[in-house]
């Protein structure tokens, strides 16, 4: 059994045996095991956009109600992986390791960091994703970077222009969505891990 902790309501880990999915109704902050994790904690207040998002419309970098943080430590405490967009402002201000393509570097905390492209495994758009695992068993992954996407995550990029690139604008929800290959991986890798102690005696 697993937790996917910070999913879409409906989304692709609803209806999954062995997976019990936490949406934005049942607070993702308050999980208390005890099964390993596949984490997505929200990313609008940390990945590349905020810094805009802060100027235009006062969203503070970093202000996400401590859903990272309460992630972090989840997947700390039971094990597994957790996902954020690549180059996540969220890592160096938790002090985690920035991962390179080509496979998972060991943290100083005794985890696992990786940088991987969701297009590789089905996604429409090129989306970069960083990793991070405790008690995993390091995988293989697809390292590659991803092929030539059909469609644009931002929404600042001009619509004509996109259009004579031959590249579609997606919408937010399918933007966010994790193509099932990559959360079947995701979830194979969470079954992975080996729960700590601690969190088997909570």
């Amino acid at each position: 059994m697993i937790a996917a902790l910070y999913v879409q309501t409906n989304g692709c880990y609803f209806g999954l045996d062995g997976v019990d999915p936490w949406d934005e109704a049942r607070d993702a902050r308050t999980y208390a095991g005890p099964w390993p994790v596949v984490a997505h904690p929200p990313c609008d207040r940390w990945c590349q956009m905020a810094p805009v998002n802060q100027a235009r419309y006062g969203h503070k970098i970093g202000d996400d109600g401590g859903c990272f943080a309460a992630a972090l430590a989840s997947v700390r405490r039971w094990g597994g992986i957790l996902e954020h967009p690549a180059l996540s402002l969220a890592w160096p201000a938790f002090g985690l390791p920035r991962p390179s393509y080509g496979g998972w570097t060991r943290t100083f905390c005794g985890g696992w960091v990786a940088h991987v492209d969701q297009r590789n495994y089905g996604h429409r758009a090129m989306k970069g994703t960083w990793l991070y695992g405790v008690g995993i068993e390091p995988t293989t992954l697809i390292w590659r970077k991803g092929d030539k996407p059909e469609a644009w995550i931002s929404a600042d990029r001009p619509r004509a222009e996109l259009a004579a690139l031959g590249i579609a604008q997606l919408s937010k929800r399918e933007a966010k969505a994790t193509p099932e290959p990559f959360r079947d991986l995701l979830i194979s890798i969470a079954r992975s891990a080996r729960v700590p102690a601690e969190g088997l005696a909570a």
